[in-house]
């Protein structure tokens, strides 16, 4: 919840991560602003500075904020270090091309996931809940609910003190629910999403853990419902987990070498 007491900073932020999950097509001062909960006079001066830094742009005939060029070289310094692209890339190939679904690569930032990479499958009909940079709260969609579940209770427990999922994912998304399918998470070693989100749109996610054995990503694929029968789903989760399992020793090992 923003307020007037909320940090410059922070309202700053909100607004990148919210034009983050518009590109490339951009968005409008007024679609900023109801997403962030900032005035929109407060959001249009924030943009304006954050253009005149360099990490906003704004088209000027469209009027559409996007990303501005300055944060591409910020992030090539923080990818360096964060980026695990490059170790997944085939990893994700082959779970797209074994399933046929779409494959995806998340990464866990603070109380949210951010899809950072995507393949497609050859399954001609595709779920499209889910693209590079679109951000959901722990707990909401597959590989939000992978990495919830593998936290330490401790941790499970003040996430769900802080949050009110239901306020904005409806009853699926209350306390009780989310702490029943993290319990089936916790069972089945996968998460899934049975159409949560988006009728007839299923998904299941994997937790990648980092070296030191905290979930820091998660794989994931989605598909339509009738792509998700009880054997498949078994069948899919079984890769996703061996697939999660494989790059997390492989990051282990990089961290090892350095």
């Amino acid at each position: 919840m923003v307020t007037s007491r909320t940090p410059v900073i922070a309202r700053a932020a909100r607004l990148l991560r919210a034009a983050g999950a518009h590109a490339p097509n951009g968005a409008s001062t007024t679609q900023l602003a109801a997403d962030t909960g900032l005035a929109r006079p407060t959001a249009h001066r924030l943009l304006v500075t954050l253009a005149d830094e360099g990490l906003m742009d704004r088209d000027s005939t469209s009027g559409r904020w996007n990303l501005g060029p300055e944060l591409f070289l910020l992030g090539a310094g923080a990818g360096r270090r964060y980026d695990i692209t490059d170790d997944a890339r085939d990893l994700i190939d082959r779970v797209a091309r074994e399933t046929g679904e779409s494959a995806f690569l998340s990464a866990r930032r603070g109380d949210e996931t951010v899809c950072t990479h995507s393949q497609e499958g050859s399954f001609p009909l595709r779920s499209h809940v889910l693209h590079e940079g679109v951000r959901f709260p722990l707990g909401v969609a597959s590989a939000g609910l992978a990495i919830l579940s593998h936290l330490p209770d401790g941790d499970v427990d003040a996430y769900l003190g802080r949050s009110n999922l239901s306020a904005d994912w409806g009853d699926t998304h209350s306390e009780s629910a989310i702490r029943r399918r993290i319990a089936a998470t916790r069972e089945k070693g996968y998460a899934v999403n049975p159409a949560l989100l988006v009728e007839g749109s299923w998904g299941l996610g994997a937790a990648v853990f980092d070296h030191s054995g905290r979930p820091a990503w998660a794989l994931s694929v989605t598909g339509v419902e009738t792509r998700f029968g009880d054997v498949r789903r078994r069948e899919m989760g079984a890769l996703l987990l061996n697939t999660a399992h494989e790059l997390s020793q492989r990051l282990r090992g990089h961290h090892t070498a350095r």
